[in-house]
Order: C-alpha cells, then sequence, then structure tokens
C-alpha cells in the first residue's frame, strides 16, 4: 500500500509524507522539526521510522528543518550536488554518511521505492520535482515552477497522483501589497505557477488519463483555496470534466495536515 499526505504546502514551509512497502519518506523539510514532528504523528506516523529526506531545492520554506530532522533521527538527507552547495551551511553540520547525493535525471533507490527527480524553472541552484515509481503506479511532486514546458508535461503524464503549484491568482497579485521586485519575480519565467496555468495543466492531464490531483503551495496573500479550487474547475470544465466524477480535485493547505491518501 501506498499513502501519501501533505503534511504542509506554501511559502511559509512544505513538507510531503510519502509511504510505500515499508520505507517512509519526506520529501522537503521546510518547517521546524518540532512541528514536522507534530505532524507525523496526527497521521500515525512515527518519525523514527523515517527512511530519508529528499529535498527539492534550497530554499527555506523547503529545508528549515531538515538538519535537525537528520540529526535527531540519524536520517540520510538525498539532494543534487547544487543544492547541497547552496544549503549546506544552512541545514547545519550532519553525519557525512547522511549526505546523499542524486544526479538529476537519473532513478535512483530509497529502500523500496524508485525515485526520478526532473529539473523544474525556478530562482533556485538545481531545483527538482520528483517522479515517484512504486510497482505499477507513478506519483509525482511539483511546486515552484515558473513556467510550464513539454518536458514538464512529459515527467508528469501518466501519474496515479499529481501534487502540483496553484500559487497565486495573476489579478490577486498584481493589485496586491507585495513589492513590485516581487511581483515580477512570482511571475517570471523562474518564479511560481498561477492558478489559470495550473487548470490548464491538470485539464491537459486529466485528458491523458490522470484521475487524482492536489494543489499545493498557494500564496497566502495572493490566493485562497477555494479560487485556486474553482479556477481549475472552470478549466476542466471547458473539457467537459467533472471534479468529483471524472477526477479527484483537492488542495492541500499550508497551515496545517492534509488528507491522507492510500493507493
Amino acid at each position: 500500500m501506498i499513502k501519501f499526505c501533505s503534511l504542509f504546502s506554501g511559502s511559509s514551509g512544505n513538507s510531503i509524507f510519502l509511504s510505500a512497502n515499508g520505507t517512509k519518506l519526506l520529501i522537503d523539510a521546510g518547517l521546524s522539526a518540532r512541528k514536522i514532528v507534530e505532524a507525523l504523528y496526527s497521521i500515525g506516523e512515527e518519525p523514527s521510522k523515517l527512511n530519508a529526506i529528499l529535498v527539492t531545492h534550497e530554499h527555506i520554506d523547503h529545508i528549515r528543518g531538515a538538519g535537525v530532522l537528520s540529526r535527531k533521527f540519524n536520517l540520510p538527507v538525498y539532494a543534487n550536488e547544487n543544492t547541497w552547495e547552496q544549503m549546506e551551511r544552512e541545514i547545519g553540520p550532519m553525519n557525512v554518511k547522511n549526505k546523499m547525493v542524486f544526479n538529476t535525471g537519473r532513478e535512483f533507490e530509497v529502500g523500496e521505492v524508485c525515485a526520478k527527480a526532473f529539473s523544474i524553472p525556478h530562482d533556485a541552484a538545481e531545483p527538482v520535482g520528483f517522479n515517484f515509481f512504486i510497482q505499477d503506479k507513478k506519483i509525482t511532486t511539483a511546486t515552484d515552477i515558473g513556467h510550464i514546458n513539454r518536458e514538464l508535461l512529459q515527467h508528469f503524464e501518466r501519474s496515479e497522483l499529481l501534487l502540483l503549484e496553484s500559487n497565486h491568482d495573476i489579478e490577486m497579485l498584481k493589485v496586491g501589497p507585495y513589492p513590485w521586485h516581487l511581483k515580477m519575480r512570482i511571475l517570471g519565467e523562474r518564479g511560481h505557477l498561477s492558478n489559470e496555468m495550473a487548470g490548464k495543466v491538470v485539464a491537459y492531464l486529466a485528458e491523458k488519463g490522470t484521475r487524482r490531483f492536489l494543489l499545493g503551495h498557494l500564496s497566502k496573500e495572493n490566493n485562497f483555496p477555494e479560487l485556486a479550487y474553482q479556477t481549475v474547475c472552470n478549466e476542466l470544465s471547458e473539457k467537459k470534466i467533472i471534479p468529483g466524477w471524472d477526477v479527484t480535485l483537492d488542495v492541500v493547505l499550508r497551515d496545517r495536515v492534509g488528507k491522507v491518501i492510500e493507493l
């Protein structure tokens, strides 16, 4: 059985729990170790049973608790070399045997889970999303995406479950409180994905056969869950795809543990 749960998803911190065949992983650890431990207990998981942390990129909302968790529970931390160069000082001293390096674009195994990191367009050293291949199922996580291209869609296709960024409503962002340079960063080619674009991606993939979607990494200031959900629903409706009937669509939140999904 596969167990998947977004513990937190947003600019204040990100962490996802995934378990399969006895292997238990965190994808990112962007809140305090204490909060992540509490979240794991809340879904019936024992933090000491974790096998590894996989890191998408070095921004603090993805690594804040990684070093403490690694030291406390003797956990390997996996990242590519460029991400390690940027985050090593931030997460603090670690046992050298727990510093694990993967190559973006190549499959690697963590326990009984086969993972593949793929490049995403974001303003970090070498940011990635992840495909997880478990038995005959593919699960994909992809946030912090500045724009969508054909290569990304190929990584998303044929996923049993996709957690996709739906960061902001463009008009809310434009008229919101952020300074101009930050608005331009978010809207840029290496920024974050809007609700509208997330909807187009979800609709495209639904036509290709993906049936379960989670929208994540919502902005606190420039989005709200109902708006993200409805915007994506509108894109699905244009393709005559009905959420709740043809596909499952949910929003994961930045400040609370999401539903536990079993596949």
